[in-house]
């Protein structure tokens, strides 16, 4: 089966997946198979052993094979607005990050938040579709 992991703490090596089925799975790190330790949002592919309970985990290295969207939210929109509308924080708002766009907001005369924006803008554009659905989804 097929699914992401939702949490995994190197203290206690255990962690919990939630499958296609819409199912959450428990699992210890003795389970993993793979060369790093598992992290959050990571697609992997497992089989069921018990009730609840995933074995043989492997990480699935391209995610499509999900058949599933990465994120909601568009990485070259996010920079557009950046660079447009960026000194106002309105990329901030549309990534969900309120409180920082009300922050840009009250700021904005100070002309401060265009550069971060502007700085932000770049790293939208440098950052990989992949590693930006993790982070903003």
């Amino acid at each position: 089966m097929k699914g992401q992991i939702l949490d995994f703490s190197i203290q206690s090596n255990t962690g919990a997946i939630s499958g296609d089925d819409q199912n959450r799975y428990q699992f210890s790190g003795s389970d993993w198979k793979g060369q790093s330790h598992p992290a959050r949002g990571q697609f992997v592919d497992f089989e069921i052993r018990g009730l609840g309970q995933a074995a043989n985990i492997y990480q699935i290295s391209v995610p499509s094979a999900l058949g599933t969207q990465y994120g909601q939210k568009s990485r070259i929109a996010a920079a557009i607005l950046a660079f447009f509308l960026g000194g106002f924080g309105i990329h901030k708002f549309y990534l969900g990050q309120i409180g920082w766009g009300i922050i840009y907001l009250l700021f904005c005369w100070t002309f401060i938040p265009s550069i971060v924006a502007f700085i932000e803008f770049i790293i939208y554009l440098c950052t990989s579709d992949e590693d930006f659905a993790r982070k903003y989804g």
